[in-house]
């Protein structure tokens, strides 16, 4: 059933009463009650009792409007405008950077990482410049997606002092030192210093020779390059500290490449015999050394062996001549006796004299003991044989005969 079915009444949703009239309200009645609304909160008058007994007389409404906004709100709304703008220079400097506070373009102070404070735009303003990332700069080459390389001939042709063109890939790594520095006196600091690495480069090998660059001249063109690329960033003051130079690549170029390698491997077996040579010479030497210490040593115990048996000798026949001088005969059959004794004991083969017959062949006893046993028979010996060749105890004239003649011939 409809709201507006004969007999129902009136149950007009609009709110429109029993008026009787059934269409929708005003459009300009309810804009009129917003403004009233909005008007009282912000102090118009006329627009909040204004409207008399239906609000649609155009002339009430003029004469009880007129207030506008009212100084409180003007307030309201500046306050909170100054509170925005006041907070839009609160800034935050991440780990590993550093803040440049300018105030109308004016450097003001460095802040580290963390919340801070500037005044708001236009009047301050904040750079931040990153500190800790490690930075390089390639000479000779660029850097492609996929980590690929790609040379740059314009950049990796040199010539060297003997006219030679070499190719080189090198690569600087550096970090900001002074952010101040690195951010206000060089439009491009970055570019600056990859010019300085190949204007050094160029003059460290313009500076040598081909085979020195490419063989053990390596390491000292990278240290030469390293400090005149530190050297000219210091003196420039672009605020960059230069960490490292690294040669990537240095290599002769593609038309000549096959001889210089032949010409490297060529150094490198001459390299490797001569440390061979050298491993052996330092194997025979130290031999040959304490062979000729040993036989020095040998020769100076000869000497000393000698020389003191020499002394000695020498001590015991002034002692003999002294003793001789004041016993001439005791001293004479002393060293007679002596000389026949050492005679004696040097001879293997003993003759005895005898009377009875031909003289008896004597082995010494030690030297027939020493046979038998070394053939492994040991036989006894005959003493009956013995005893029977044994001298006589009449012979022992003739011994003393035969020993007075020999002592009277050594005495003559």
């Amino acid at each position: 059933m409809s709201w507006n079915e004969p007999g129902r009444g009136n149950r007009d949703p609009w709110g429109g009463g029993g008026s009787g009239n059934q269409g929708p309200p005003d459009l300009d009645e309810v804009i009129k009650k917003v403004r009233g609304k909005l008007g009282g909160l912000f102090g118009d008058k006329g627009s909040a009792g204004g409207n008399g007994g239906n609000g649609s007389d155009p002339d009430d409404a003029g004469k009880g409007g007129g207030g506008g906004v009212s100084n409180v709100g003007i307030a309201i709304i500046v306050g909170v405008a100054f509170l925005v703008w006041m907070a839009s220079g609160i800034y935050i400097v991440d780990e590993g950077h550093r803040g440049l506070e300018l105030r109308f373009g004016e450097y003001q102070k460095t802040t580290t990482p963390g919340p801070h404070w500037r005044p708001p735009y236009p009047i301050g303003s904040v750079e931040r410049v990153n500190v800790e990332e490690r930075r390089v700069a390639s000479v000779g080459y660029e850097m492609m997606p996929g980590d690929r390389r790609r040379k740059v001939e314009r950049e990796a042709l040199m010539l060297t002092r003997d006219e030679n063109i070499v190719d080189i890939q090198l690569a600087v790594q550096y970090q900001v030192g002074d952010p101040r520095a690195y951010q206000f006196n060089f439009r491009d600091p970055d570019d600056s210093l990859k010019q300085v690495a190949e204007s050094s480069i160029r003059e460290v090998v313009g500076r040598a020779n081909l085979e020195f660059v490419l063989t053990e001249g390596r390491a000292e063109v990278a240290e030469e390059v390293f400090e005149l690329i530190r050297e000219a960033m210091d003196s420039y003051q672009t605020g960059l500290h230069v960490v490292s130079v690294d040669m990537q690549d240095i290599q002769a170029p593609d038309e000549v490449q096959d001889a210089f390698e032949d010409v490297i491997m060529a150094r490198e077996d001459a390299q490797r015999v001569i440390n061979q040579a050298n491993a052996y010479a330092n194997q025979v030497i130290p031999e040959a050394r304490g062979q000729a210490a040993r036989i020095r040593e040998d020769a100076e115990g000869y000497r000393a062996r000698v020389t003191n048996e020499a002394d000695g000798e020498s001590t015991r026949f002034v002692a003999l001549l002294t003793e001789y001088r004041r016993a001439p005969e005791v001293t004479r059959d002393r060293l007679y006796v002596d000389a026949i004794g050492d005679i004696l004991e040097r001879n293997r083969k003993v003759l005895i004299d005898s009377e009875a017959g031909d003289p008896l062949l004597y082995l010494p006893l030690d030297q027939l003991r020493r046979g038998t046993q070394a053939e492994g028979d040991v036989r006894p010996l005959d003493r009956d044989v013995l005893e029977r060749r044994a001298p006589t105890a009449g012979s022992g004239g003739s011994d003393a005969r035969a020993r007075g003649d020999l002592r009277s011939r050594g005495a003559n």
